[in-house]
């Protein structure tokens, strides 16, 4: 044989190793003295179904080759590498046996892969076509620095690799003491790996604690690390204690259906209840997406009556039995500037969602909706359907919740015109129907000028003029919302034109050397629009103002009111002093302001701000003396006797190793609750004007691997606890330790809130044990 001939064998073949570790078989070789080439290889056949380029060269190099013609072996020795692309294989020596078809690796020998995973040993002896094999002190590095090792392996097929005396872990080893063990480990007389389906079984193995044995395990069964996505069993979990559910295991089975979905089956049995069985299906589509989440259950709890907030009698009910649920999101990009979606919420019962802990109950409602969207430059449109559902029905029935189908927005905002003013327009349109209550249609158009201009003292001004228009039609405007006394169906209409002037005037003043900008600057605005009161003398319905909000966020708005059913009338003025000093990355940044009215319309909400001519003066301040700490407090106060109608404060600090927050609400009224009742029969239900008056705050450390958090939230003016709770844990490279404790005080259909203990111990590449 001439130097530079090929040797005729193929060993393209790839060999498995644990966690897809590989060795690259040797296509070709030069007899002599050559120690460098390069080969034409057949693709490498992988299972995960990925392929090397068919052109992409083999590579070998070795401080010395050599060829024993008469024994028919080929001998490399000296720092022997072998490459294909991203694939390297190691050792101090490799041989190839022409007439047996072994190739031979000894000393130090290591491969790798692309994804980082290499195994060691200190010998292998592998078939020509890489299917069979054996491996003597095998260790093998793995995906998230998982472990393996063992005394010996032997390859069969090329899809199975038996393993003897295998030991499994994701700590590190320590560096100064390699025998010492590591914190948890699988120890086991033997094992599996399952190349083509991605799984490693032990068998007659032991879970050893900081090397002392703390259970055994006959068998067990773990996905290799080196799989992303594994059909199979999860980790099972155990709650010792539940208010509803007594005792109860939880077993979830993940399914991989393709490369684009999967699905995750839950059963659960408990020792109070019946059984329940649920699954989460998800889809990742090339237009969008799919998730659906449901189950089904039989519930034997039943509920009884109880006396609500409002000292109203709620009687028992029937929902036990067959119970389920279905919670459904999708979204489709149907062209580059429309999209629809939907995303669906519904259950037999709170009941139900509360006997087997559905995420979700605590909440007022369940909603629904399905919609179509679209973008453009300056514009959006919208049409949508919504529906309700009540959770708690002591407070919320769901004959009083709303059906919106459709409901419909635009708006559009065009470019400066020729006067160097932008139009803008906007609609709301939409159909609401109430088995109990108002059910109205109503047709909207606004149309919206802004002029921006400065005069050379440096004054901004804005001139707003706007338009807005709505078409009504109802029946039983006598019913929630509205309670009027008519009980008829109407139409009307109201045109409501609105012309306002806002002026700001900044002062700058920036400090020497660039150390900081100081900003003065008043704001005043007057704003005039006809006299519209609050409709119930033209029986306008209403859907979207019931809450009125005057705050310094809202001080210089057009309109108070959440929605356009009711608008802002009347002439009025509105004058603030904002102030601003920043300096090294620090500010004080404060705003006060207050609302002149000629018309006064004593709003329905009392504690509004706005009952008088002069309104309450709104102010806010943020703080941040330093990147350490940062303060935020809003307040709204009454000019005539200094009663603080509104206030709020947030603060933070955040310093190495160390975090607090807080947080301060006060309110003489409860809003929600004003609409409850019929408020223009009677005065509001005395729980609407139950003060809101609480605070809360957290507090959390971290320091190297230990971290813990508690936090509170307390009702001041009703003397209880909101809610509290605390948790430590402890995490490191391979396990991690957590305990969390939560107390909520809340009443929901008559029955006070759990609290919650929950340990968990997580072992890195294997998963989360829990108890709850």
């Amino acid at each position: 044989m001439k130097d530079g001939d090929a040797i005729p064998f193929d060993l393209s073949r790839r060999l498995r190793l644990p966690a897809g570790a590989w060795a690259l078989g040797v296509l070709g070789a030069f007899a002599g003295s050559a120690a460098h080439a390069q080969f034409r290889a057949t693709p490498l056949h992988v299972n995960t179904g990925r392929t090397t380029n068919p052109g992409e060269p083999v590579t070998f190099q070795a401080d010395k080759v050599s060829y024993d013609d008469h024994a028919g072996v080929i001998t490399w020795t000296g720092n022997v590498q072998v490459w294909q692309g991203e694939r390297i294989m190691r050792a101090d020596k490799m041989t190839y046996d022409r007439n047996t078809g072994i190739i031979a690796a000894s000393g130090s020998v290591a491969s790798s892969q692309p994804d980082g995973s290499v195994l060691f040993s200190s010998y292998a002896e592998l078939t020509g076509d890489m299917h069979e094999g054996v491996m003597t002190h095998v260790n093998a590095i793995m995906q998230d620095n998982a472990k393996l090792a063992a005394n010996g392996m032997r390859r069969t097929s090329g899809k199975i690799n038996d393993l003897s005396r295998a030991v499994y872990t994701a700590c590190e080893i320590c560096a100064k003491d390699r025998t010492r063990p590591p914190f948890w480990q699988l120890r086991a007389y033997d094992a599996t790996q399952d190349l083509e389906h991605q799984q490693i079984n032990f068998r007659d193995a032991y879970m050893d604690i900081l090397g002392i044995p703390v259970f055994y395990l006959p068998f067990f069964s773990m996905t290799d690390p080196s799989a992303k996505r594994h059909s199979g069993f999860l980790t099972p979990g155990l709650t010792p204690h539940d208010r509803y559910l007594g005792t109860y295991l939880t077993v979830p089975y993940y399914w991989v259906i393709d490369d684009q979905s999967d699905a995750t089956i839950q059963g659960l049995v408990s020792t109070k209840t019946g059984p329940q069985i649920s699954a989460q299906y998800r889809n990742r589509l090339n237009f969008g997406s799919l998730t659906i989440l449901g189950g089904v259950a039989y519930d034997t709890h039943k509920q009884s009556g109880y006396v609500n907030t409002f000292g109203n009698s709620v009687g028992a009910t029937n929902d036990h039995g067959i119970q389920g649920y279905v919670f459904a999101r999708g979204l489709a990009n149907i062209t580059p500037t429309w999209r629809g979606g939907f995303n669906v919420n519904l259950a037999s019962s709170a009941n139900y969602m509360r006997d087997y802990r559905i995420q979700g109950y605590g909440a007022d409602t369940l909603n629904s909706t399905a919609y179509l969207e679209g973008f453009g430059t300056g514009a959006y449109s919208r049409v949508d359907t919504q529906f309700y559902q009540g959770l708690n029905q002591g407070v919320i029935s769901n004959s009083d919740l709303p059906f919106i189908l459709p409901s419909y927005e635009y708006s559009f905002l065009g470019q400066p015109d020729a006067l160097g003013g932008r139009l803008g327009v906007n609609t709301h349109d939409f159909n609401i129907y109430r088995s109990n209550g108002t059910s109205d249609q109503r047709g909207e158009l606004q149309l919206n000028w802004d002029r921006p201009f400065r005069n050379s003292w440096g004054q901004k001004y804005l001139l707003t003029l706007r338009l807005d228009s709505m078409l009504y039609h109802a029946r039983s405007v006598n019913e929630r919302p509205n309670f009027y006394t008519y009980s008829g169906s109407v139409t009307r209409a109201q045109v409501v034109p609105t012309v306002a002037l806002k002026m700001n005037w900044p002062f700058l003043r920036t400090f020497s050397k660039g150390r900081g900008t100081q900003i003065f600057e008043p704001i005043v605005q007057a704003i005039y629009a006809p006299n519209t009161g609050d409709g119930a003398s033209r029986l306008l319905p209403n859907e979207d103002s019931l809450n009125y909000e005057f705050t310094d966020s809202t001080l210089f708005e057009l309109n108070r009111y959440q929605g356009t059913d009711r608008i802002d009338g009347g002439a009025r003025a509105n004058i603030g002093l904002h102030g601003n000093w920043t300096w090294n990355g620090h500010q004080v940044d404060l705003l006060v302001g207050e609302s002149f009215q000629e018309h006064v319309e004593h709003d329905r909400l009392p504690y509004s701000g706005l009952n008088h001519h002069l309104s309450d003066v709104v102010a806010r301040a943020r703080v941040e003396p330093s990147q350490y700490f940062n303060f935020t407090a809003r307040a709204r106060v009454n000019p005539k006797n200094g009663d603080i109608d509104f206030g709020d404060a947030l603060f933070g600090l955040s310093i190495p190793h160390f975090q607090i927050n807080g947080g301060y609400v006060w309110e003489p009224v409860t809003p929600y609750y004003y609409y409850v009742n019929n408020f223009r029969n009677s005065t509001p239900t005395s729980v609407y004007f139950q003060r809101t008056n609480e605070l809360s705050g957290g507090v959390s450390t971290y320091w190297a691997n230990w971290h813990a958090s508690a936090f509170a939230r307390r009702a001041i003016s009703r003397k209880n606890f909101v809610s509290l709770g605390t948790s430590v844990g402890y995490q490191n490279d391979c396990f991690g330790l957590d305990f969390l404790y939560l107390k909520q005080y809340t009443t929901i259909g008559g029955q006070q809130r759990n609290s919650t203990y929950l340990f968990t111990l997580t072992l890195k590449t294997i998963g989360a044990f829990g108890l709850k």
